[in-house]
């Protein structure tokens, strides 16, 4: 098994996981907006392939900090056949402006995928979350069971004390300020820079990554730093995080793992630096009935690293809970 520890730490006092490229639809993929009340999203969505099953069965993914809706547009397409799925640029993310309330905690975003999953009645959904995503599709799959069909989770934010070495400078981005003071440091890194700098901290190779991988990272960089909201929305989420694994009781992430009812599957990296692999074991024991794809090689974003070994978990996770289904019917 390869270490979760890397000698070199010096890129994670960045924002991760990477982001995509922005507001433009990738080929086979289109992108909308939807307005709720004090919030707007971006949707993202893989075109259907032929002869796919009018009744595929709804899926949504949801990014993790720093990210965007196109962390997935690796992972949609080999599940497109199966599901219908959607990804969303949460709040201040993407391409989606701030929510109107400024309130970027852990329960506001799983807030803001009730509400877009209860406003357009696609629930039970197959629930995907990577990272403060995880976190966020975790608190959802507690809350209101009746909207998840499975749950998974690859590197899910949940509590980890003591966190690993290499996570440390991330969490202090929470600190008032921090965010803004690392901007005024790095002010002179090109778009570049920055995209390879968070690429080496969120895969586990990052030979792995293809130039339009970077390509697109680098896109996108470029434009996130025109916006005025950018580091706010990074910073005001950071704080928002570890907020959430302060709670106590029945709000703290750890029991609502213990609540959520649904078949869950749980995809964890060997070489992810930002959420240990160790973390794996009390994951599963968590959620009740879960299933573990473990991934030596991998780092923090194994559905861009390795979409295809996700994809056949999901399928199997698929296969079984239409079975049981089948059994209960």
């Amino acid at each position: 098994m390869s270490s979760t520890e890397s000698p070199d730490t010096r890129a994670a006092a960045l924002p991760v996981p990477p982001a995509g490229p922005g507001p433009r639809a990738g080929a086979g993929e289109t992108v909308r907006t939807v307005t709720l009340p004090g919030l707007t999203l971006t949707v993202r969505t893989p075109d259907a392939p032929d002869g796919a099953a009018a009744d595929r069965a709804p899926a949504l993914y949801v990014h993790g900090l720093g990210g965007s809706s196109q962390n997935w547009s690796a992972l949609m397409p080999l599940l497109a056949d199966r599901v219908a799925g959607e990804a969303l640029d949460l709040p201040g993310f993407g391409t989606a402006p701030p929510p109107d309330d400024g309130n970027y905690s852990v329960s506001a975003q799983a807030r803001a995928v009730i509400r877009h999953l209860d406003a357009a009645g696609r629930g039970p959904v197959h629930l995907v979350g990577n990272s403060m995503g995880g976190a966020t599709a975790t608190r959802v799959a507690a809350v209101r069971p009746d909207l998840v069909r499975t749950l998974t989770l690859i590197s899910p934010a949940l509590p980890e004390l003591p966190p690993q070495l290499s996570a440390l400078p991330t969490a202090l981005l929470a600190v008032p300020g921090a965010t803004r003071l690392f901007g005024r440091m790095t002010r002179d890194w090109t778009p570049e820079r920055r995209a390879r700098e968070v690429l080496a901290l969120c895969y586990g190779d990052p030979r792995r990554v293809t130039p339009e991988g970077l390509g697109a990272a680098v896109d996108e960089y470029a434009q996130r730093r025109e916006l005025p909201y950018a580091w706010e929305a990074f910073e005001r989420s950071t704080r928002g995080l570890v907020n959430a694994y302060t709670l106590g009781g029945q709000h703290g992430l750890w029991r609502q793992a213990e609540r959520v009812l649904a078949p869950t599957l749980l995809v964890y990296g060997g070489r992810d630096r930002l959420v240990s692999y160790r973390m794996a074991r009390r994951a599963a024991a968590a959620f009740r009935g879960s299933r573990l794809l473990t991934l030596p090689e991998a780092g923090h974003v194994a559905m861009m690293e390795y979409p295809e070994a996700v994809a056949r978990a999901f399928r199997e996770l698929l296969d079984d809970d239409e079975s049981a289904d089948a059994d209960r019917s």
